[in-house]
This record gives structure tokens, sequence and C-alpha cells, in this order.
């Protein structure tokens, strides 16, 4: 999982409607934090910190997509798992901080707090 999937509106549904879970990035070009979090995500997904793949959706080039699960600022990363989103993470965050909040919203129900 070292590389980055590029979303588009053709390949979101089989990406996301998958039985794994799924990290996606919402972003825009033209975002300054989005622009920092690139190398973060792209780190974290060639050294395989979550063991889930990591795509990065244009909310310019989908904007329907986009509108249909609620952006409203980017960077916005939604977690997918069996389809459903289980997660939201709404800004820039470092390598670490991220991590540890992937891990705990895949993490099972009765592990959380």
């Amino acid at each position: 999982m070292s590389e980055i999937i590029h979303i588009t509106a053709k390949n979101f549904d089989e990406v996301v409607n998958t039985n794994k879970a799924v990290l996606i990035d919402f972003f825009a070009t033209w975002c300054g934090p989005c622009k920092m979090l690139t190398p973060i995500l792209e780190q974290i997904a060639s050294e395989d910190r979550v063991g889930i793949p990591i795509g990065k959706l244009d909310i310019d080039q989908c904007l329907e997509i986009a509108q249909d699960f609620g952006v409203m600022s980017v960077p916005t990363m939604v977690l997918f798992k069996d389809g459903q989103e289980v997660g939201r993470i709404i800004g820039l965050r470092n390598k670490e901080q991220l991590v540890r909040e992937i891990k705990d919203a895949l993490a099972p129900e009765s592990g959380k707090k």
C-alpha cells in the first residue's frame, strides 16, 4: 500500500464500497493545509502505518460527492468501512496524531472509551 489512490467520480463507489476500510482525503488544489497534508498521507501510506488504502478526492472535480458527504471545509478525511462512514477528521494533523485518530476510529467498539 505504498501509493495514494486517485479518487474520481468513476472509481469512488468501487473504492469505498468494499468489505475493507479506506481513508478518503477530500481536498482542493488551492488549499494550503491540504498541500501540507499530502506528504503526511504519502508517508503513512508508504510506511503502511494504518493498514488500509488511502485515497485523495479533489472536491472541485467531484463536487457532487463532496456535497453528498457534507464536506464543508478542507481538508476533510472520511474513514469508510464496509461502505459506511465510520470516522471523520477535519483539518490538518501531524503524522502521529493522524495515525492515532485513524486507528482509534477503526478500533472495535469494545475497545473505545
